[in-house]
């Protein structure tokens, strides 16, 4: 049935549900300790300082377990970019995940107008995310996304406001990581905080220079 997951793993990317729901049995006391431990070390990727992080409600329908985390890009104390990293856990598998975990990423980001028409922008915005988890050695099967372009020009009373497109990325994988309880899913999400940064245009990290956590749920 592995349509019935593609389904809601679609509805999933295009809302980004984020109401919390309980379930029988589902308390901290049952969580599966490969789960946990996965959760934990989303909470200890090194994100840079301009990523602002803080854990969210995530959705609970599509998956038994799961986990959430919402973050904006903050550059000169202005927000510039956001974005939400969702970690689904099935214990019994899932056919269209391959695996037993799965990431579902958002990022969007105003953009110069002038690149909506560009018939390259999709894979440009595609390969952020793809050279971000190779860059983190973030190993994935089964990734699939939808890169969106929006442009808005105003009319009317609003025709001195100036145009604005945004570009809107969606997309999931599956982790591939040890069976032995010790899942380390830092680096997915190190990958996504570079998706983000990468979207609104910041310049990489040099070679060498440390990266700092950000501080989830701070703002100057």
């Amino acid at each position: 049935m592995a349509h019935i997951g593609e389904g809601l793993e679609r509805r999933t990317l295009a809302g980004m549900v984020v109401r919390q729901e309980t379930h029988p049995g589902s308390g901290a006391g049952s969580l599966p300790e490969g789960f946990r431990v996965a959760v934990e070390s989303m909470k200890s990727a090194r994100l840079r300082p301009e990523v602002f992080c803080e854990s969210m409600p995530a959705p609970q329908r599509i998956a038994p377990h799961a986990s959430a985390l919402s973050a904006d890009v903050t550059v000169d104390g202005e927000d510039v970019g956001t974005g939400r990293i969702i970690l689904l856990h099935d214990p019994a598998g899932n056919d269209a995940w391959a695996g037993t975990f799965r990431f579902v990423v958002y990022a969007r980001a105003e953009i110069d107008p002038e690149l909506i028409t560009d018939p390259l922008l999709g894979g440009v915005g595609w390969s952020w995310l793809t050279e971000a988890l190779d860059a983190h050695g973030a190993q994935c099967v089964a990734p699939s996304g939808t890169v969106t372009s929006v442009s808005t020009e105003n009319f009317g009373s609003m025709e001195d406001e100036a145009a604005s497109a945004q570009i809107e990325i969606r997309a999931s994988w599956t982790p591939v990581g040890p069976d032995d309880g010790n899942f380390d899913v830092s680096a997915h999400v190190e990958a996504w905080g570079e998706l983000l940064c990468t979207t609104v245009g910041l310049e990489p990290v040099p070679e060498g220079v440390a990266v700092m956590p950000s501080r989830r749920g701070q703002r100057q």
